[in-house]
């Protein structure tokens, strides 16, 4: 079971990772040459279905997928504690698909907010693209 675990791992890390030919077979340093080799031939010619594996477990975590957004950016003038705030907001209305019901989610952030999910999307977006 270990050898099982170990390979799925390696595999996963690999695949994932959109690792080289080189990288992979240095996580394999353990292993005789041969045995490098025939593992690499294995997730070379599985690299396809390996993917679309992992993609299928990850988009199994949560069923909800973004179906529509609407933005709207407002200028808040005072509140009730302070007379003049002139801050930007940003109203985000997401309509949000989960087990085929729509659910309707608004969200209101600031400018320091804003940029920091703005941050999260584009790392996100590294990590998917190669």
């Amino acid at each position: 079971m270990e050898v099982i675990d170990t390979f799925t791992s390696v595999f996963k890390t690999a695949v994932g990772r959109k690792l080289s030919d080189e990288e992979v077979i240095q996580s394999l340093t353990g292993l005789c040459s041969s045995y490098q080799d025939v593992i690499l031939q294995c997730l070379n010619g599985r690299k396809e279905e390996i993917r679309q594996a992992l993609v299928e477990k990850t988009n199994t975590v949560s069923s909800a997928q973004l179906q529509d957004f609407d933005w709207q950016l407002k200028l808040a003038l005072s509140s009730d504690k302070i007379s003049s705030l002139q801050t930007p907001l940003l109203n985000l209305d997401l309509d949000v698909r989960e087990n085929g019901t729509l659910k309707p989610v608004s969200i209101e952030m600031n400018k320091e907010e804003l940029h920091s999910l703005i941050n999260t999307l584009e790392a996100a977006n590294k990590v998917h693209l190669p």
